[in-house]
């Protein structure tokens, strides 16, 4: 019972996930074809102030709701409570840091930029609290509904921008208007009065206390790239990094990231027996990389296609950096398993000890990677780091649950050949094409498609069936 509401929670949550990023899709195609790299280069760098401070301040009430044994009112008003008094200090924070950061990159448009932007994240913590019902019954139709509908109405009201001429300001409004049509949506569908009250504090510290401290590292070191490379390249160049950087890890935020929540709220309920938790721990990890692997590979494979087709000849050198970039994400997505695992059994503060070498490691590499190779060197440092972070997970597993690390890696073998097979024969059909003058689209859909054949044959030949996976999970 608890695998199929499990599944059925993941099924909800990676639908939203790959509705919302379609609708992103048609989103970024049409902006990135109306406005130029340089304009998404300075809301890159807009963003990138707003995101570490965001993620800084990040005070995950959701999942710190999640995993209490019984929900109060008074609980839900000490969450909304902290959410107001977060959205609050982070509005003071990017208001006071906003100029001293548009001197830093030298543009006055980044003040504006930055204060606006800054209000998706402050409707964020103040989303209504009494969503987490539906979470912890492992039910997410709800949460598909409120993330679908703001972002419709964030395509809405960017394509309105963009007809108006507001230019860049399209992005900031994209960015801002899904978080609050959401925020809005969801007090319609779990109805909760608002009360001040931090009568439960003492139950969230805990949990909160090394969770602040780990999103704070990791605001750094998600957003460390461009602060780095924000200095030192044009912003056209950023621009292109940024945008390839962001389709990179699509596959493991589409289809892995959402899945990850109903995943923390089973690994919850049976945290307290050893076995079973280490068993719906393997085939969890083993099943995220069964989806990121082929995704990860078949975007590199594919990474001219995906520029031409999706942002046109403007974007053409995105495409080197999308296919390297594609394949470091491959290992980091074993992390996100292990994550999940950690704030099950509270063990918050691994998760800060991991992110905290994540980040050091990026200093240290990208910044040597920048000084010898430039924005390649960036990118062979982002590889460096993942294979970091999945030795990290492994022996953080073995920790946690007593995972032998031997076995976690050899049940990886056949994932790791089916994408070796797929890559093999998509690049002898890349070379039968050459030369054909196909239409772009129908040449990536003839290769998207063969190579999702050739994997799924090549799994289902080393005896792993898709239909029958899951209902093996604990």
């Amino acid at each position: 019972m608890l695998t199929m509401k499990t599944l059925l929670g993941a099924g909800w949550t990676v639908s939203s996930r790959l509705a919302g990023r379609l609708i992103d899709f048609v989103t970024v195609l049409v902006l990135a074809r109306t406005l130029t790299p340089a304009d998404f280069g300075l809301t890159a760098l807009a963003m990138t102030l707003t995101v570490i401070t965001d993620m800084v301040l990040e005070v995950p009430l959701i999942q710190a709701l999640t995993r209490l044994k019984h929900v109060t009112k008074s609980h839900m008003d000490t969450a909304f409570t902290l959410g107001a008094l977060r959205g609050l200090l982070l509005a003071f924070v990017v208001l006071v840091v906003a100029w001293p950061f548009s001197r830093i990159y030298n543009d006055s448009r980044l003040v504006a930029l930055v204060a606006v932007i800054a209000i998706g994240p402050i409707a964020r913590s103040l989303y209504s609290p009494a969503m987490v019902e539906y979470i912890r019954q492992l039910s997410f139709r709800q949460v598909f509904i409120a993330e679908i509908l703001g972002k419709i109405a964030a395509f809405i009201v960017s394509i309105s921008v963009i007809y108006l001429g507001g230019g860049y300001w399209a992005i900031a409004a994209n960015s801002i208007s899904a978080p609050v049509a959401a925020m809005l949506i969801s007090y319609f569908l779990a109805p909760y009065r608002p009360a001040l009250s931090l009568a439960r504090l003492a139950e969230f510290w805990t949990f909160l206390g090394w969770l602040s401290m780990a999103q704070f590292v990791a605001a750094l070191s998600w957003q460390f790239d461009r602060i780095l490379l924000g200095y030192f390249i044009s912003k056209s160049d950023l621009g292109r990094y940024a945008m390839a950087s962001d389709l990179s890890v699509l596959p493991t935020q589409s289809l892995i990231g959402p899945a990850m929540q109903p995943v923390m709220a089973a690994f919850a309920r049976i945290n307290d027996d050893r076995e079973r938790l280490r068993n719906a721990y393997s085939k969890a990890s083993r099943f995220t990389m069964m989806l990121a692997a082929p995704a990860c590979v078949g975007m590199s494979l594919t990474s001219n296609l995906i520029v031409e087709v999706l942002l046109g000849p403007k974007w053409t050198e995105a495409a080197l950096y999308l296919q390297w970039l594609a394949l470091t994400t491959v290992l980091a997505a074993f992390y996100q398993p292990l994550h999940s695992l950690a704030l099950a059994t509270n063990r918050t503060s691994l998760v800060f000890r991991i992110g905290f070498i994540e980040l050091c490691s990026k200093i240290i590499l990208m910044s040597l990677g920048l000084y010898f190779y430039s924005l390649m060197g960036v990118i062979a440092a982002r590889g460096a780091v993942s294979l970091i972070l999945f030795v990290l997970s492994l022996l953080a597993a073995r920790h946690l649950i007593g995972a032998k690390v031997a076995s976690e890696v050899g049940q990886f073998w056949k994932t790791a050949a089916a994408c070796s097979l797929m890559a093999l024969f998509v690049l002898l059909l890349q070379h039968e094409l050459t030369g054909k003058h196909l239409n772009a689209v129908l040449e990536l859909v003839i290769t998207s498609a063969f190579g999702a054949a050739i994997y799924l044959g090549a799994l289902f030949a080393f005896g792993i069936r898709m239909t029958t996976f899951p209902t093996r999970a604990a």
